[in-house]
């Protein structure tokens, strides 16, 4: 049975390219699509394809007036929370692209889909690369003692960090703290210049021109070093796959995971 799907943010960078993939899928069908600036068009026409029968509508209430499964939100950071609520309370499913969210936000959210008996997928990045470069390491991290992450974003990028490495700080930190050779608070001169501290991991936010996103994971130990990189390139396609492999497993889990890594290996923790 085909799994009906509503995409919030569905004109977006990241969103359209989603939607595109729904509309000319066999295994999924689009039955609502929100974007403010196209409401009352065919989300087909607005996308350059042939129309559809969607029309476009101006809010998430609105678009889930049809008989839905799945909500998939990558609309903004100060909107998503609310959105995946009223789908939560209108017994949708939710996946998350939109980064922004804190862990109280997380915690909330995963709170209600529990009482809703239903499921959310949120990951800052959907990128199955970026996915296993997390994946790798949380695994390394076992290991090795010393880590800070450095992660690299357009100008424009308003939340910093992402979150992808938001996500990543906060798992590595989950399997151990690591090693703090000179305390924050006994740093001479610019102590902000060692970059924020999330649950412990030291993180780095690069906001240039030229750049598009990624992030790399840098491990220290004496006389020797390792370092994973994941870098994405200028359009949304490396996200198309592993959000639809969220919107087709969402259905299957109660309550919050977080991280398409999580999702990947829910069944074979041991990998």
């Amino acid at each position: 049975m085909a799994i009906c799907v509503a995409v919030a943010g569905a004109t977006g960078w990241a969103g359209s390219a989603v939607t595109r993939a729904l509309i000319q899928s066999e295994e999924f069908v689009l039955v609502g699509a929100v974007s403010r600036s196209h409401a009352g068009q065919d989300i087909g026409e607005v996308l350059g394809l042939s129309p559809c029968g969607v029309v476009v509508a101006g809010t998430v209430p609105e678009a889930l007036t049809s008989a839905c499964d799945v909500l998939i939100d990558y609309t903004h950071p100060t909107v998503v929370k609310q959105h995946a609520i009223t789908a939560l309370e209108s017994g949708v499913h939710v996946v998350i692209g939109t980064s922004g969210l804190t862990a109280q936000d997380f915690e909330e959210i995963d709170e209600i889909a529990r009482r809703q008996g239903k499921g959310v997928v949120a990951a800052g990045n959907f990128s199955l690369t970026a996915a296993l470069a997390k994946h790798f390491s949380l695994m390394a991290a076992q290991y090795l003692g010393s880590w800070e992450i450095v992660e690299y974003a357009s100008q424009s990028k308003v939340d910093a960090p992402g979150g992808t490495v938001q996500e990543l700080a906060e798992s590595l930190s989950a399997i151990r703290q690591p090693d703090i050779f000179v305390p924050r608070e006994n740093v001479i001169g610019r102590p902000q210049s060692r970059g924020a501290d999330i649950q412990g991991t030291t993180v780095h936010a690069v906001r240039l021109p030229g750049y598009i996103l990624g992030f790399d994971v840098l491990f220290g130990m004496p006389d020797e070093r390792l370092t994973i990189h994941h870098e994405a390139g200028q359009n949304a396609s490396p996200y198309v796959a592993g959000t639809l492999l969220a919107a087709r497993k969402v259905g299957q889990v109660s309550g919050i995971v977080r991280g398409l890594d999580t999702l990947l290996f829910l069944n074979n923790p041991d990998q």
